[in-house]
């Protein structure tokens, strides 16, 4: 009875068997692309078939033909005056990719004699060829959708499918070096964090970082190193962060995203040597940037009350820009703080030679800051700059005017002035 269960067994699964191989000759000759579908899907996971080149091959030239058809209706619009279903075009298009590579995997396996007789080779690589262009359509079309992942997911095939072992004799006839194949590989990455998939965004700009740049007119080198600063930031990665802004500030001295955001950062950590440090260097290299870049290292001297080392940071700042609003007014707070340092001291004096002494030693700094804040204001005031900033600097003028009409300069008329138009506000 057993032996007799056995073999009725063992029939069943050859029948099953022999139907799976019978279902990919019908899927192959069938002219429905849904039923093709259905008829290739059980083979390919059937043990008798699943394994079979043949199989997958099947599996993704039906989906070349879903992606043809469509097509061929396309380019037959101005004709016919009806176009084909993109949506269905593309989807045939993207799910031929994978069987396909799968197919060809298996055809290069030797035989039992060792040797690699890969038959489908011939005809995939004629359709991926000829459906590599059309991921970019594929991509354009999903982005227009604002379905950025699908746009990626195109855009990343076009750039995958050059570098595929399927193409290993051919690869020189794919041209990865002109403006077009650069832009594609781009929007791959700029449709991936648009998609607001941080992960995938950050393989992507690995990947394009560790490829060799190619010159052309959608982005520079820099930018690919920016936006993968920005995708750690995002996420968090504070050590990968630092250390990538570090790899920019070597490889990119005249760009100051890197400089300045590495600055930043250690300023943040307190760790105000390393950041002097970096501005030098930054300085150096970058000698137009001198206004912004010597007006944070004076920032940092007057943070540590260092104001000798301050006043004159400042200055170098204004002798490169004399416009160089952040030196404006840094060297104008420079001066009222020191100005409030010796007015405490005069407070803390009871003999009235070194009171007096102190008091001319407060107004001529608070004198000093005048023309610097002035001119600040007026600069911000020319080019229309947001309200609070220009009313900062408006309290800032005031409180100046005040303490130097309590030490017996008259300023009424400049603090009435600045009243009044803090009134107005």
């Amino acid at each position: 009875m057993k032996r007799t269960l056995l073999a009725i067994t063992l029939c069943a699964f050859a029948g099953f068997s022999f139907a799976q191989k019978s279902a990919v000759k019908n899927a192959k000759s069938s002219k429905d692309i849904n039923e093709a579908r259905s008829l290739i899907k059980p083979a390919l996971t059937d043990p008798e078939t699943m394994n079979d080149a043949e199989t997958w091959k099947v599996a993704g030239d039906i989906e070349y033909k879903a992606f043809d058809d469509e097509r061929t209706l396309e380019m037959q619009k101005q004709i016919t005056g009806k176009g084909g279903n993109e949506e269905k075009m593309y989807e045939g298009l993207y799910n031929m990719y994978e069987p396909y590579i799968k197919a060809d995997e298996l055809g290069q396996l030797p035989d039992e004699k060792g040797k690699i007789k890969n038959k489908v080779r011939k005809d995939i690589v004629k359709n991926l060829r000829d459906g590599h262009r059309f991921y970019i359509n594929g991509g354009i079309f999903y982005n227009e959708k604002q379905d950025y992942k699908r746009a990626a997911d195109f855009f990343e095939r076009y750039w995958e499918l050059p570098s595929l072992a399927i193409f290993e004799d051919t690869r020189s006839e794919f041209n990865t070096q002109d403006t077009t194949f650069q832009t594609i590989k781009y929007y791959a990455v700029i449709s991936a964090i648009q998609s607001k998939d941080n992960a995938r965004s950050i393989q992507l700009l690995k990947k394009l970082i560790a490829e060799p740049y190619v010159q052309n007119s959608t982005y520079k080198e820099s930018d690919t190193y920016e936006l993968l600063a920005s995708e750690y930031q995002q996420v968090g990665d504070s050590i990968a962060y630092v250390n990538l802004l570090r790899e920019g500030t070597q490889k990119f001295p005249s760009v100051k995203y890197f400089s300045l955001n590495l600055i930043n950062e250690f300023i943040k950590g307190g760790k105000t040597d390393e950041a002097m440090s970096y501005l030098d260097e930054a300085i150096k290299n970058d000698p137009t940037n001198a206004c912004e870049l010597l007006s944070v290292k004076a920032s940092l001297f007057a943070e540590r009350k260092e104001y000798a080392q301050a006043e004159p940071a400042y200055l170098q700042a204004l002798s490169t820009d004399a416009n160089c609003e952040k030196a404006l007014e840094g060297i104008g707070i420079l001066y009222i703080l020191q100005a409030q340092d010796v007015k405490e001291k005069a407070g803390q004096t009871t003999d009235r030679a070194i009171s007096a002494k102190l008091d001319k030693e407060t107004i001529d700094l608070y004198q000093k800051a005048l023309p610097y804040l002035e001119k600040y204001r007026d600069l911000l005031k020319a080019k229309n700059t947001d309200k609070y900033d220009v009313r900062q600097i408006l309290m800032k003028l005031q409180n100046v005017y005040y303490n130097l009409t309590l030490l017996n300069v008259n300023k009424n008329a400049e603090y009435d002035a600045v009243q009044k138009e803090l009134e107005a506000e």
